[in-house]
C-alpha cells in the first residue's frame, strides 16, 4: 500500500518475496512500478475509496502473506508545513494509516509492516475518544493475534551509503518469526562514489548515468570556494548572496558539501538543488586551492548512495528530475531487504 515506484522493493526477490499487488495514488507513479515490477497488479487512485481498496483486496487471496504499507510522510515529517499536533491532525494524509486496517481486517495475513519517518511514532490520532499514539492501537486491535514489535533505525547502519532514520514496525502472528536486522559496518561516501570521475556543471564522463546537472553561476563560483564537509554560508567572501549582493539567510546545512568519509546525508526530493540540504559533492581539492564538483550528486551517484544497482533498469520515458524524486522519496531498498530477510528466522 501507498507503493510509490516501488524503490524500496528493488531486492525483495532476492528475500525470497514476490509483489502480487501493489495500489498507488499517483498515475507517473504507478506506472514507474508496473514497468519495474510487470507481473505486479497495480492498482493506480485513491485507497480511500471503496472502489479502489475493493479492487486492491480482491487481489488477496489466501497465498498473500505479506503487506507492507508506507503511508505518505510528508504530513508528519518536522521538514513539512505541520509544526505541531493541532495541524497534523487536520492533514487528511495522516488518517490514511486507518485504511490499512480495513485491509488487514479482511485478511489473512501472517506478516505486516509499517515503515515512516521516525515522527509516525510520536503521531496521536483520536480513537476510541481518546488520543492515542499508533502502537497503543495497533496493540488494542491486533495483539491477541500478532506481536508488535518497533524501532527507529538508520539505513546507514544496514548496507546503505546513507543516513536516513526510518521508523519501523513490525507484526507478525503469535507462533512465527521476524529477527531484527544485525548493524552493518557504515559504507562511506568515499568507498561508494569516490572510484567515479570528477565532474563539473553540465559536463557528461560518458558513463551511463554519471552526467553533472548544469547550475546557476553563482552557486558554482560559491561551491567552489567551499571545503568539503562545510556551508558556503560559513565562507569570508564567496557566501550565498541575492542578486541585489546581499547575503542570504539560512540553515548551515544548505550549500553544503558532504564529507568523504561518513554516508550520504538522507537524500531528499530536492537533492536536484545546490541549494538543499546536505546535498552537494564532497569535492577534491585544486592546486588553486578551490574544490572540484560544485554540483549535486549525479544519477549514477545517487543510485549508489540509495544502494539501487549501478544499472537500475528505469523506463527510457522517465526524466532525470522524476527519477531522482522517486529516489528522494523511496526507502533505500538495501534497507528494507535486511529487514524484510529477517522473516521466519529468529535473531
Amino acid at each position: 500500500m501507498f507503493s510509490g515506484a516501488g524503490v524500496a522493493e528493488t531486492y525483495f526477490k532476492d528475500a525470497g518475496i514476490d509483489i502480487v499487488v501493489a495500489n498507488e495514488l499517483l498515475e507517473n507513479r504507478a506506472r514507474f512500478y508496473k514497468h519495474m515490477y510487470p507481473k505486479c497488479n497495480v492498482i493506480t487512485g485513491d485507497i480511500r475509496k471503496e472502489e479502489i481498496k475493493k479492487q486492491f483486496i480482491n487481489y488477496i487471496d489466501d497465498d498473500v502473506k505479506f503487506l507492507i504499507a508506507t503511508p505518505p510522510c510528508q504530513g508528519i515529517s518536522n521538514l513539512g508545513k505541520n509544526k505541531n499536533l493541532k495541524d497534523k491532525l487536520k492533514d487528511s494524509r495522516n488518517f490514511l494509516i486507518f485504511d490499512t486496517f480495513d485491509v488487514i481486517d479482511k485478511s489473512n495475513f501472517d506478516y505486516i509492516m509499517f515503515e515512516n519517518v521516525p515522527g509516525f511514532l510520536k503521531m496521536r490520532y483520536p480513537y476510541n475518544g481518546k488520543l492515542e499514539g499508533l502502537i497503543e492501537i495497533l496493540n488494542e486491535k491486533y495483539s491477541k493475534k500478532y506481536n508488535i514489535e518497533y524501532k527507529i533505525l538508520n539505513a546507514k547502519d544496514y548496507g546503505v551509503p546513507q543516513s536516513r532514520p526510518r521508523a519501523i514496525i513490525k507484526m507478525y502472528k503469535r507462533g512465527l518469526k521476524w529477527s531484527w536486522p544485525k548493524k552493518q559496518k557504515e559504507i562511506t561516501l568515499r568507498e561508494s562514489i569516490g572510484d567515479l570521475p570528477s565532474l563539473e556543471s553540465g559536463e557528461d564522463s560518458g558513463i551511463k548515468f554519471h552526467y553533472a546537472r548544469k547550475h546557476d553561476p553563482r552557486h558554482i563560483l560559491w561551491m567552489r570556494h567551499t571545503p568539503t564537509g562545510c556551508s558556503a554560508h560559513d565562507n569570508d567572501e564567496f557566501f550565498p548572496v541575492k542578486r541585489d549582493g546581499t547575503k542570504i539567510k539560512g540553515y548551515k546545512a544548505t550549500y553544503k558539501r558532504m564529507s568523504w568519509d561518513a554516508p550520504a546525508s538522507a537524500v531528499t526530493m530536492r537533492n536536484d538543488a545546490i541549494s538543499s540540504q546536505d546535498n552537494v559533492h564532497p569535492g577534491r581539492r585544486l592546486p588553486d586551492g578551490t574544490y572540484s564538483d560544485a554540483r549535486v550528486l549525479t544519477l549514477l551517484e545517487l543510485f549508489r548512495v540509495s544502494s539501487l544497482p549501478d544499472d537500475w533498469k528505469v523506463p527510457s520515458w522517465a526524466s532525470d528530475t522524476f527519477i531522482r524524486q522517486v529516489i528522494g522519496e523511496g526507502v533505500p531498498p538495501r534497507f528494507t531487504y535486511n529487514i524484510v530477510k529477517g522473516i521466519d528466522k529468529d535473531d
